[in-house]
């Protein structure tokens, strides 16, 4: 059984982000050999965000290891530093955006943790869009709302 080090594990940026979304991963979970819970470990620079404002159908928990973020929910936005811990609900009650200040004088080391089970989806309300993914990467899908609201039997009859 391995062992990570949340202090010590070197995190590593993802080549596709675009600016403002520039944040470096480490999956600690499965490297400690977790199957159920994803568990991923993040260092958000200064003036970036974790990823878009967006809500899941499952519960998903921060965990603020060092720094200061401020989180965007539906009330607001609300400053965290380390050691603070915050847990989203399903749903839209639990829509959030994680970011590092731009006046941060360094990135914000932080732990989310949500559920490994796939299909999985989120909501983006701000670009009107649905995420899919599953352990197909073919079956990998976003999609616009607006181009995908149809009725349940739509085509069947």
């Amino acid at each position: 059984m391995t062992r990570p080090n949340i202090f010590r594990t070197e995190t590593k940026p993802d080549e596709d982000d675009v600016a403002g979304y520039r944040a470096s991963q480490a999956p600690v979970g499965e490297a400690a050999g977790g199957k159920e819970l994803s568990v991923r470990l993040f260092e958000v620079p200064p003036g970036e965000s974790l990823c878009p404002y967006h809500y899941e159908y499952v519960e998903e928990w921060l965990v603020v290891l060092d720094g200061e973020v401020e989180v965007r929910v539906p009330s607001g936005s609300e400053p965290l530093s380390s050691g603070d811990v915050m847990c989203f609900p399903p749903g839209p009650d639990g829509a959030h955006k994680v970011s590092t200040p731009a006046s941060a004088d360094r990135p914000a080391r932080l732990m989310m943790f949500s559920s490994a089970a796939v299909p999985s989806v989120a909501v983006y309300p701000d670009s009107d869009k649905i995420g899919v993914w599953t352990s197909n990467p073919d079956d990998k899908f976003m999609l616009r709302r607006v181009d995908g609201n149809v009725e349940y039997f739509d085509g069947e009859v």
